[in-house]
């Protein structure tokens, strides 16, 4: 870890509190017109690399790469046909799919048209897939492959205004014969015939860019209601890549791991919008499964990573350190104590003593370099985690084998806070960002401002008026604070701080957090309300963890069911319930617990795609439970209507514990 002085943060005060900013300069006449849009940037690009790697793709083992050349062929010839089947400006491009460079082209070549795009993520099931499509008024779906063709033929008939369904990867679609069916190399082919009919017209469409062009429609987490499309101009991405260089320094040869879905805003925000305005370097897995494999190969300068799976990333090293030898085990259990003390001292703003640092240095030789190889990690300068507020825990245990993890504080609406580098603040999500602005209300709410802001949500306008106060404020709905170093602390959304019926009050996803960084917990719901005397907390287990865990101390079971309801997994959870209720405050201390059946499922209404908990929803389901918990039962036999990907229905039936502590 480096030595940092914190961002300048200036509190000035005001009629309605202090508003916080950076005193970093955020000068947007710097932005010419020659990049001051994506498409724009994209041009000044290809001029300025050519034949310069632009992207690389790694198909059947092998890493394919793309100059900046052949991508804009790709681009302007995919524009162009679409122009040529009518694409207007202001129009819509659904895209579903995995990150891959087709996913950039139609981007970047809808943007050139002055239309704007609306990635869809790629496990959508049929009716989310209709509502995306409806709701944005989309006119062309862009599909991956045979699964998400499928989707669209069986709802077709649903989207009058649908004119196309174009497809990147073909097979399996050999057979299909439809008049809305079309590949991606057909389109190119009618766009390349169209650019011979009308020469230089890609470039003069570029040109006609404007920086308050909407480009992006961005679905919202929709926690408690149906996902929002929120609306995101050129200026938005472009100023807010502007304001993140202090923070995320980008050079035009570093790499990036394009792995979490483009139909998050933030992966828009830090993977799609710098290739475009830097030019940095692009990678795709092959698949979701050739992650960890692919990333060791590539070894990425950036990558961005949902709070998720650095959970399960940490929680996956843990388990690897048991299975291994004695000796890796025992270098490990000797070097991770000092490295924790090294970072705690750093933190505290301590002098390291020699032999601590010559300790930490062997630590670095025989544990933490090969293990950061392994991980793909050792070249990794901005490793980045948002979606939810990470444990620190998780910060704190990267940090030590040397990774620095730092969070950012967004939303899909409006740019936020970051950690500067060299400057983590475990409990916080950073400082503000130069041209930004934050504010606390009254009730703990963060207010932002500032021009990297949504322009409203698509077609509603009693949305965007309860979001956007008359003075430019975007109202988060998120809880939280700013402390005497300027970094703001997240404490939740605002409707989920909850009070005990003893007047106490506890943030759920701060306990989540905690208990999530133990390998054998991979989601949690914690529960309480104003007529509830304590903490409950419903548990998922890690079950690839939770197994090879029962395996070894010789315990057997048969399912997932089976294995959750043993009383030796209650009593290994009740034991990493405990290590976190010891950090916690006695009002916040989870009191009860039970281990559910099944896993949470997003194809279930329980998460978001994002992996977000919809607490009203599970609440409501897992009602039973949180009556039986609170209503001293031992026990409670509960079913579950369990939905597969083919459309089939099954019932579950068990009988589940309760744990008491």
């Amino acid at each position: 870890m480096t030595d940092a002085t914190a961002a300048p943060i200036q509190a000035v005060p005001t009629k309605m509190g202090k508003v916080y900013h950076s005193t970093m300069p955020s000068d947007t006449s710097s932005i010419g017109n020659d990049r001051d849009t994506l498409p724009k940037s994209f041009v000044r690009n290809v001029q300025r690399f050519g034949d310069r790697v632009a992207m690389r793709k790694k198909r059947y083992g092998i890493w394919l790469e793309y100059s900046w050349n052949d991508v804009y062929q790709h681009v302007s010839s995919f524009c162009l046909g679409l122009v040529s089947l009518g694409l207007q400006p202001g129009e819509t491009v659904v895209i579903i799919g995995d990150n891959d460079p087709e996913f950039y082209w139609a981007q970047i070549a809808t943007h050139s048209a002055r239309a704007k795009t609306l990635g869809v993520f790629s496990d959508a099931g049929t009716q989310e897939l209709m509502y995306a499509i409806g709701k944005s008024q989309g006119v062309f779906l862009v599909a991956q492959d045979q699964e998400q063709v499928d989707k669209a033929l069986e709802i077709k008939d649903k989207l009058p205004g649908l004119r196309k369904i174009i497809y990147w990867d073909d097979r399996g679609l050999w057979n299909y014969e439809h008049p809305l069916l079309a590949s991606f190399s057909q389109i190119e082919d009618l766009g390349r015939a169209y650019a011979a009919q009308h020469p230089g017209l890609y470039e003069k469409l570029v040109q006609q860019t404007e920086r308050h062009d909407v480009v992006l429609l961005s679905m919202t987490s929709g926690t408690t209601s149906l996902p929002k499309l929120a609306m995101i101009t050129n200026w938005r991405l472009v100023f807010g890549q502007d304001i993140f260089r202090p923070f995320l320094p980008v050079q035009p040869t570093d790499t990036w791991l394009s792995f979490s879905p483009m139909a998050w805003m933030t992966e828009q925000a830090f993977g799609f919008t710098p290739f475009l305005t830097d030019g940095f370097i692009v990678h795709f897995p092959e698949s979701p499964q050739t992650v960890p494999t692919d990333m060791r190969e590539v070894a990425p300068a950036g990558l961005l990573f949902p709070s998720r799976v650095w959970e399960n990333l940490a929680s996956a090293v843990q388990v690897r350190i048991n299975d291994s030898s004695w000796l890796n085990r025992a270098l490990y259990k000797a070097f991770m104590p000092i490295a924790y003390q090294v970072i705690d001292r750093e933190d505290q703003k301590q002098d390291i003593p020699a032999g601590l640092r010559l300790l930490r240095l062997l630590g670095e030789f025989a544990v933490f370099q090969p293990l950061r190889d392994k991980l793909g990690l050792t070249r990794a300068r901005n490793s980045l985690t948002a979606g939810s507020m990470l444990s620190p825990d998780v910060i704190r245990f990267f940090r030590a084998i040397g990774v620095e993890l730092r969070q950012l504080y967004a939303s899909t609406e409006s740019a936020g806070t970051m950690h500067l580098p060299g400057d983590v603040k475990l409990a916080s999500v950073g400082v503000v960002m130069p041209g930004v602005e934050v504010k606390i209300a009254e009730d703990q709410e963060i207010l932002l401002r500032t021009e990297a802001m949504f322009k409203g949500y698509f077609g509603d306008e009693k949305s965007t008026a309860e979001a956007l106060d008359q003075d430019g404020w975007y109202h988060t709905g998120d809880a939280g604070h700013v402390d005497k170093d300027g970094h703001l602390i997240y404490l939740d959304r605002v409707t989920d701080m909850i009070e005990l019926a003893n007047g106490e009050k506890f943030s759920p996803q701060y306990i989540e957090g905690r208990l999530k960084f133990s390998p054998y917990i991979q989601d949690v719901m914690a529960v309480g309300g104003f007529d509830m005397h304590y903490v409950t907390c419903i548990i998922n287990i890690n079950f690839d963890n939770v197994a090879r865990w029962a395996e070894k101390n010789r315990i057997s079971f048969t399912t997932f069911v089976d294995l959750s309801q043993r009383s030796e997994t209650y009593a290994l959870i009740k034991q990493e319930i405990e290590r976190v209720n010891e950090t916690l405050p006695p009002p916040a201390r989870v009191q009860k617990f039970v281990i559910l059946h099944k896993a949470f499922d997003a194809d279930e209404a329980e998460l978001t795609r994002t992996r977000k908990l919809r607490r009203r929803a599970l609440e409501q389901k897992y009602g039973q439970m949180l009556d039986a918990m609170y209503g001293n039962l031992e026990q409670v036999t509960v079913s579950a209507e369990v939905k597969y990907r083919d459309g089939r229905t099954s019932v579950v039936e068990t009988a589940v514990k309760v744990g008491v502590l």
